[in-house]
C-alpha cells in the first residue's frame, strides 16, 4: 500500500500570556501511515493528542516539522506549508475531522447539515438530497428525525450525524478526536461498526479514543505519546 501521511518531528507550543508562560503542547513526534490503515493514538490527559489531530487538520499551525501528506489533487504536500487556501480544499475533498462535539447553526436540520457538506463539494442540490439520504441511511439515524434539530438529539444520535457530514465527502483520510467520549456501550458499538465499513472502504483514519479496549482490534497500529514510538497492533 501507497504511504499516505508521514508526520516528521512535529511541535506545538502554545503562550499563556496572562501568566507570561510558554507550553510545550508536542514535541518531536514521527509516525507514518499507509492508505487504508487506521492508527490510534494513546496517551495521558494532556499529552498534546488533539494538538496532533489538529495541527494536521491545521486548526493548529506547527511550529516545528512536517506532516506530508499524498493529495490527491496536489501530489505530496507538507500541510505544515499549505496556504490556507489549499487547506479549505482538502477539508472540503479530501481530509474529514470529526469530533465529540456537534457545533451547528440554529434552525438548520439533520438533512440539511448533510446536504450543506455535499454543496460545499460543488455538487448540485440534487446530488446532495440523493447523497444526503443515502448517508443518513448508512449511518442508521432515524428517518423521522431527518428533518428535525440536532440540538435535540441525544450524543450517540449527534456523533453518527457528525460521522454522516464528514463521510458524505468521500474523505481519503479521516480524523477522529474522542468521538466516543460519554457515550454507552450500544451507541459505542454503533460508531465502531461505522468505522470498520469506512476502513473497509478504502479510508484512511487516525483516532483518539479513552476507551482502550474499543481501539483493539479497530486499529492496525497504535502511536503512544509516552513511549514516542508506534506499538504495532497493540496497546502495551
Amino acid at each position: 500500500m501507497t504511504q499516505l501521511l508521514e508526520v516528521k518531528g512535529l511541535s506545538k507550543s502554545f503562550t499563556i500570556h496572562h501568566l507570561n508562560k510558554n507550553m510545550q503542547a508536542i514535541e518531536d513526534i514521527h509516525f507514518s501511515l499507509r492508505e487504508g490503515e487506521f492508527i490510534g493514538i494513546v496517551g495521558k490527559s494532556g499529552s498534546g493528542k488533539s494538538t496532533i489531530l489538529k495541527s494536521i487538520y491545521r486548526t493548529y499551525l506547527p511550529e516545528k516539522g512536517a506532516i506530508l501528506y499524498s493529495s490527491e489533487k496536489f501530489g505530496k504536500i507538507d500541510l505544515a506549508q499549505l496556504s490556507e487556501r489549499d487547506v479549505l480544499y482538502l477539508r472540503k475533498h479530501e481530509i474529514g475531522y470529526v469530533s465529540q462535539f456537534l457545533n451547528v447553526m440554529p434552525r438548520t436540520t439533520a438533512r440539511e447539515l448533510v446536504e450543506q457538506s455535499v454543496i460545499e463539494m460543488g455538487k448540485s442540490p440534487e446530488e446532495a438530497r440523493e447523497a444526503a439520504i443515502a448517508a443518513l441511511a448508512h449511518f442508521e439515524l432515524d428517518a423521522e428525525l431527518w428533518d428535525s434539530y440536532p440540538n435535540t438529539f441525544s450524543g450517540g444520535q449527534k456523533l453518527r450525524l457528525n460521522i454522516a457530514c464528514a463521510i458524505v465527502k468521500k474523505p481519503r483520510l479521516l480524523l477522529l478526536d474522542e468521538p466516543t467520549a460519554s457515550l454507552d456501550d450500544a451507541s459505542k458499538l454503533k460508531v465502531r461498526e461505522m468505522l470498520e465499513r469506512l476502513k473497509a472502504d478504502g479510508t484512511t483514519l487516525i483516532g483518539i479514543f479513552h476507551d482502550l479496549e474499543f481501539m483493539d482490534g479497530l486499529c492496525d497500529n497504535v502511536y503512544n505519546l509516552q513511549k514516542e514510538a508506534v506499538v504495532s497492533g497493540g496497546f502495551v
